[in-house]
């Protein structure tokens, strides 16, 4: 929008990593995965890891990981969620969505 400023993905990624508790961070920063198929712009994971260096403190470890088939990435891994056995009890059935509404949501997944 113009004349607005919001965060870039770098920053977002940081805000992010910082909100965790600080024992996992530097798992984060280390295990940063790109995911769409816009991160498939040429440069993107080398400017994203320039970026988080920047945004880092000085002594955590970058490493962004940038799968070549990640333009599927959310779809492999809502296929493999999906097929686990677990995740079968937050299924949610057109009928109980309309006997709950959108609260079902908040019932059967949080």
């Amino acid at each position: 929008m113009i004349g607005q400023r919001e965060l870039g993905i770098a920053e977002l990624l940081y805000d992010t990593i910082m909100k965790c508790e600080i024992d996992l961070r530097s798992i984060f920063y280390s295990n940063s995965l790109l995911s769409g198929g816009t991160t498939l712009f040429s440069g993107f994971a080398d400017r994203m890891k320039k970026e988080m260096t920047v945004l880092a403190p000085p002594n955590a470890r970058i490493r962004i990981v940038a799968a070549p088939e990640r333009q599927l990435s959310a779809w492999i891994g809502g296929s493999i969620l999906s097929s686990l056995s677990t995740f079968q009890t937050m299924w949610i059935t057109k009928q109980d969505y309309n006997e709950f509404g959108p609260s079902i949501v908040h019932r059967k997944c949080i």
